[in-house]
């Protein structure tokens, strides 16, 4: 079986505990499907939600930004911040206002952040920041300068608690209003991949190459990003 994160006061989910997951595949699984999350925090008593990519390596969350950025000056000694990632699956339309609702899959993860210093740790989080969602891509690119990569942090966050929530149950009316005459339905919502836009300054003969196998036009993100996953984590070893 799975393993689980601890459920306190703080990650425990309070209304629908039907809704709560807690164990590490459903977790990793919904963050691994993402590529943008929101990271909140508190400076001097005023909360600020900060969107950026992020990724994941077991139960430890990095994300990056510009050295500059206030969250990250803020978040480097070992803040207390909230990672959290959505997915909306559908828009659901009741008989009912209060019934109306929407089918989605999120997570809610809580950590220290704290800037990476290390210098082979951050070189290995900044490949892995483009290899997570393009296996293997850092390999053939122009090297980063010494500026470039003093120009960005890192922050890493050791998942202490987490939770996921999740409704998957299209129209739910009281058992009477479905005898009224209101029509009904769910909207699927559905984020997919369209046909590449190949940059027009391209040298004759430079091609897709493999990094980009796991994204082709038709395919749900869901399905890219977790196959980039395990692809680039696999060849990382």
């Amino acid at each position: 079986m799975s393993e689980s994160y601890p459920v306190d006061a703080v990650n425990r989910v309070k209304r629908r505990h039907d809704r709560g997951f807690y164990d590490h595949d459903t977790v990793h699984g919904l963050l691994d499907t993402a590529a943008l999350c929101h990271v909140s925090y508190v400076i001097d008593g005023q909360p600020y939600c900060t969107p950026t990519l992020f990724w994941r390596e077991g139960t430890r969350l990095y994300w990056h930004g510009s050295s500059a950025s206030r969250m990250l000056r803020n978040l480097s000694k070992g803040e207390p911040a909230c990672l959290t990632v959505t997915h909306l699956d559908s828009l659901v339309l009741a008989r009912c206002g209060f019934n109306h609702s929407a089918d989605y899959r999120s997570v809610m993860a809580f950590g220290l952040a704290t800037l990476v210093t290390d210098p082979a740790e951050k070189e290995r989080a900044l490949v892995m920041m483009v290899d997570r969602f393009f296996p293997n891509r850092t390999a053939g690119l122009r090297a980063s300068t010494t500026q470039e990569i003093k120009a960005t942090a890192v922050i890493s966050m050791e998942i202490d608690r987490a939770s996921a929530k999740i409704r998957a149950k299209g129209v739910v009316d009281d058992d009477e209003d479905y005898e009224l005459p209101i029509y009904a339905e769910r909207l699927p919502v559905r984020t997919i991949l369209g046909p590449a836009e190949p940059c027009p300054r391209l040298m004759e003969g430079v091609t897709r190459g493999p990094d980009l196998a796991p994204y082709s036009a038709g395919r749900s993100l869901d399905e890219a990003l977790t196959e980039a996953y395990a692809l680039a984590y696999a060849t990382a070893g």
